[in-house]
């Protein structure tokens, strides 16, 4: 090996590893980290919608006062559905919130059917409501977990758009935008509902 040949080796080499630390990788890796953290949440979501037809089933033998609230929760299940946030609008601000809010809806839609619940022991008692409460509160869990690790994965992106050297890679080669993190529209909304299933019994 020549000199000339170890000198471009070593150049090259160099030139790899400036690119490299230029978010030429880190960047499309944390979108696709993101992205992937979204579809836990929507994959979520979706099965808190799923339930939403248990939850009618449960129902079905409860007053004028809960099929009201059981209206709304349907309702809300089919605007919240209707509202779709793919991976590419994961920048759109407005998107996020419109989908936020719907499913803040839901959320508490939900929370009011279930404790209205708790006013009929026959209902509490049956093994469909245990089951579909357990669920529910599974799922809600499940969706506070997705969102946290979602806004981790964007914070983890969008600090890494901005702070050197991976700028330089990220708006002069990928363009890089910055995602939105998800933000709960209603205080609490990320949480499961709090039913105290000791009342009217």
């Amino acid at each position: 090996m020549n000199l000339r040949s170890a000198f471009r080796s070593v150049i090259l080499g160099l030139g790899a590893l400036s690119l490299a630390a230029c978010g030429i990788n880190s960047v499309p890796t944390k979108e696709e980290a993101a992205k992937a953290k979204w579809a836990d949440v929507e994959a979520q979501f979706q099965r808190r919608a799923n339930l939403i037809p248990n939850l009618a089933e449960v129902a079905k033998g409860a007053g004028e006062n809960e099929r009201a609230i059981l209206t709304e929760v349907t309702d809300a299940r089919a605007r919240a559905t209707s509202v779709n946030v793919t991976a590419d609008d994961l920048g759109d601000a407005a998107k996020m919130e419109e989908f936020a809010a719907a499913q803040a809806q839901m959320s508490q839609g939900i929370g009011r059917l279930l404790a209205s619940f708790e006013a009929y022991p026959n209902i509490q008692s049956t093994q469909a409501y245990l089951t579909l409460q357990s669920q529910l509160e599974g799922t809600e869990n499940r969706i506070a977990v997705a969102l946290r690790d979602y806004n981790e994965a964007v914070r983890d992106y969008n600090t890494t758009i901005r702070t050197f050297p991976d700028t330089i890679g990220a708006n002069i080669i990928h363009g890089a935008e910055p995602m939105v993190p998800y933000k709960a529209t209603t205080e609490g909304a990320e949480e499961a509902p709090q039913l105290d299933m000791t009342s009217g019994n």
